[in-house]
């Protein structure tokens, strides 16, 4: 600042008082002097020492997100709702990629909450003992999204995973598919890929379906190419499958490629669910049928619901735990 200060010909205390307020407020440095200040920081490639200012105003300016993969466009989605959100209150998203462990979620938090974070939001609600301690005397909001945890640190927003895969097993069964089989990953580190799942075997003993008819295939975040394997093991291991839920539209666009290279017809050989409603699935052809979520307004909710915990805090004391239900809907497409 005393090199701005400099520049300009000013007291270091003008070039503080320009900095820390918005345009247009009736204060003692001119609008035309603070532009004068702003345009010599710019200059300079001056940027201000935010963990300074984080001392004395007990504020850091940044709420900590953590997603599980990059490659999902419902996690980007929800990222851009969020920052919808907190944009307005000149809050910043610092995002974190956890790879769907928690392991990785742990390491995220610790290096996120020494850095003092005025709110978190997680997607899932499966988190080590040292995380859920850690974010339990965080003493700052914690919204957990994309589930309704039967635990939950202190806020939700979502919807189950398990119901959502439900209703789409009935809604084929409505459409009189009887032997409806689910690929889904090898590993439960996707918790959500593990209730859909759930979901998926309730529906089909709750309907009199044949046994379950589950392929286990690759390690979350499962990608197209794993759904074009896992969709060919099923048709070996089950020849008579006449529908297929896949666990994500990644899965389900891989499955539907994989079907056409082989000349199986879509859904006249054997119909294809997904679950998320991705771009992908409402690019292609045939569009996939698929379960729907509003990502962005998930990502909307969680953001707004953390303004509000922030906004009613007194003295301390945070309004009680919130769960926001976010609708999910079946959407049918050619390939069902």
């Amino acid at each position: 600042m005393a090199d701005v200060a400099a520049r300009v010909g000013v007291s270091k205390m003008t070039v503080s008082r320009a900095l820390n307020r918005s345009a247009g407020s009736d204060r003692a440095t001119s609008e035309a002097l603070r532009q004068r200040i702003l345009q010599a920081c710019e200059d300079m490639g001056y940027v201000i020492d935010q963990t300074a200012r984080t001392f004395s105003s007990k504020r850091s300016g940044f709420i900590a997100v953590l997603i599980p993969s990059l490659n999902n466009s419902n996690f980007s989605e929800t990222a851009q709702g969020i920052t919808a959100a907190v944009e307005a209150r000149g809050l910043q998203v610092l995002l974190g990629y956890t790879d769907y462990r928690v392991e990785n979620e742990e390491r995220l938090l610790r290096a996120m909450l020494a850095r003092r974070p005025e709110g978190v939001i997680l997607t899932g609600g499966s988190h080590t003992p040292a995380a859920r301690a850690m974010l339990q005397a965080a003493g700052v909001p914690v919204v957990e999204t994309w589930d309704l945890p039967d635990q939950p640190v202190e806020h939700t927003v979502g919807f189950s995973n398990a119901e959502a895969a439900g209703a789409m097993v009935r809604h084929l069964h409505g459409q009189g598919y009887r032997r409806i089989a689910f690929i889904g990953g090898t590993s439960n580190r996707d918790t959500r890929g593990a209730d859909r799942q759930r979901g998926y075997a309730q529906a089909i003993r709750e309907l009199g379906l044949p046994d379950s008819r589950v392929i286990s295939f690759g390690q979350p975040p499962i990608s197209m190419a794993q759904g074009g394997e896992a969709v060919a093991q099923l048709i070996r291991q089950w020849p008579d499958v006449d529908a297929v839920l896949c666990v994500s539209d990644l899965s389900a666009f891989g499955a539907l490629m994989e079907c056409q290279r082989r000349g199986w017809n879509v859904p006249g050989r054997i119909a294809i669910a997904g679950f998320g409603d991705f771009e992908v699935a409402r690019a292609c052809h045939p569009r996939i049928t698929t379960v729907a979520v509003d990502c962005v307004g998930l990502g909307k909710a969680a953001g707004e619901l953390l303004l509000r915990v922030m906004d009613g805090a007194v003295d301390g004391h945070r309004p009680p735990p919130e769960t926001v239900m976010i609708p999910f809907q079946i959407t049918q497409r050619e390939s069902s």
